[in-house]
């Protein structure tokens, strides 16, 4: 099946993924959390049982990869969903309830491993980190990927549904300091992510805002609330797609779902720049199986499953072997590769340690007002 077909097939991506129940939050493809640690007969040959805790992003898989990771290593993956890194860092802070992989955002794998949450990886088990791209091998904020492995690559911009906008939204202008589309405008609930893109909008690095700024966007942010339907959880191409948003501030690939989906939606990098952000495969500390977890992101790294991964989720991949095999309509979309002149305005958040609890405070409090 070519690319185009794939993208146009009758069940589309989503639809499917919902139907084997993974777009809901919480659910277990394989069972409960809690029922994972049971005894099995069949041991693994690293004397691990057969079962391994993802915790991940909802439509950030590929359709058949938790299966076919199964036929080949005879191992159940028990995948649940979170909506933020904020919800992420939350459900560990206290303790690894039980969990093996985790996908954590840059900025966030640089706060989890400064406060001792993962767990340094044994390259000698990932041996496919061979095949990510020599820019994605080592990076500012995890250097000589001590802590984590890449798995995409993303930006931060605007869906919308071309039919209800006035010419093409290309302004951070319209979601976050307009009353032009009242009630018809999704954001993203994750307070850091926010509290920068704010910053882009002003004029600031997303890395160099102050308490003063942090003070300056909390009121922008409360004056603007009237005006937005809803700080979405990781769905805002849903809302997109079912019409109860016009504009949603939302990633690439997510918005690329979506297109394939609607020829109706579009998807544009604000003028004034953006935030990129790398999603990354991660031990945490306590890991009930982290045999297992090494080679289940060795698996998630081999070029046919990191192509089977990419074709389904449609986002940037840093695995240069996987993105070898995919079609030249992928490698040439300029929604999932923004061109160079757009990226050049795009940053990439550090994690602030001062900053970060500013922000989740101020956000509080927005949300509250």
């Amino acid at each position: 099946m070519d690319f185009k077909t794939f993208l146009h097939a009758g069940s589309n991506r989503r639809a499917m993924l919902k139907g084997m129940g993974i777009a809901a939050v919480g659910f277990s493809l394989t069972g409960t959390l809690a029922g994972c640690g049971e005894k099995e007969a069949k041991k693994l040959a690293n004397g691990e049982e057969a079962k391994l805790n993802f915790y991940n992003w909802d439509t950030y898989i590929g359709e058949t990869t938790l299966e076919d990771y199964k036929d080949s290593a005879g191992v159940d993956v028990n995948m649940t969903l979170f909506a933020s890194n904020d919800e992420l860092f939350a459900k560990l802070r206290a303790g690894n309830p039980g969990y093996d992989v985790i996908v954590p955002s840059n900025d966030f794998v640089e706060r989890m491993a400064a406060a001792d949450m993962l767990v340094e990886l044994d390259k000698s088990q990932i041996p496919n980190f061979k095949n990510v791209a020599k820019d994605f091998q080592d990076v500012p904020y995890d250097p000589a990927r001590k802590y984590s492995m890449p798995y995409t690559w993303l930006a931060l911009g605007i869906g919308y549904r071309k039919s209800k906008v006035k010419g093409v939204p290309d302004s951070w202008k319209v979601l976050l300091d307009s009353d032009e589309y009242k009630g018809r405008i999704a954001v993203l609930s994750e307070a850091g992510d926010m509290f920068r893109l704010y910053g882009k909008y002003m004029g600031k690095s997303v890395n160099a805002l102050t308490d003063a700024d942090i003070k300056a966007i909390e009121a922008m942010m409360v004056k603007q609330k009237p005006n937005i339907k809803s700080f979405h959880e990781d769905n805002g191409q849903d809302l997109l797609l079912k019409g109860e948003v016009d504009l949603v501030l939302e990633y690439n690939g997510d918005i690329a779902q979506a297109m394939t989906e609607d020829t109706d939606i579009g998807f544009i990098i604000p003028k004034e720049g953006s935030q990129l952000n790398s999603d990354n495969l991660c031990i945490p500390k306590g890991a009930p199986h982290p045999k297992n977890a090494h080679a289940f992101i060795n698996y998630l790294l081999d070029a046919e499953a990191g192509k089977k991964i990419t074709e389904t989720i449609l986002y940037p991949t840093p695995n240069e072997a996987a993105k070898a095999l995919m079609p030249e309509e992928y490698k040439s979309n300029s929604v999932i590769f923004p061109p160079a002149d757009v990226l050049a305005k795009c940053e990439y958040a550090k994690f602030n340690p001062e900053l970060q609890p500013k922000y989740e405070e101020a956000f509080t409090r927005v949300r509250a007002a």
